[in-house]
């Protein structure tokens, strides 16, 4: 099993009072029942206050790296990416389970 982590950092200016960030995260919370790679899925928001914390995370469950890449190229999930990437950067981690 590879869990896949991603991590979102606002753009300057970018907070959850703006409509995009709301529709990325309304995205997010589809993808887990429109990409049948996924075993699990989970997303949520930032609660720490710290500097150094991310706003947002998304993290799924996969068979294999195979079933990453197809994930990747899904057309919902390449939709919430165009999303995400008007309004954030983030950083990903796969991991063996």
């Amino acid at each position: 099993m590879i869990r896949h982590v991603v991590l979102f950092k606002f753009k300057p200016g970018i907070d959850w009072n703006d409509p995009r960030a709301q529709e990325a995260e309304r995205s997010t919370a589809k993808v887990g029942g429109e990409v049948p790679e996924l075993r699990a899925w989970r997303y949520g928001r930032n609660v720490s206050p710290r500097e150094i914390a991310y706003d947002f995370l998304a993290e799924g469950v996969m068979d294999d790296m195979e079933a990453v890449e197809r994930y990747i190229v899904h057309p919902f999930h390449q939709e919430s990416v165009r999303r995400w990437r008007e309004i954030s950067d983030w950083v990903i981690v796969d991991v063996e389970d």
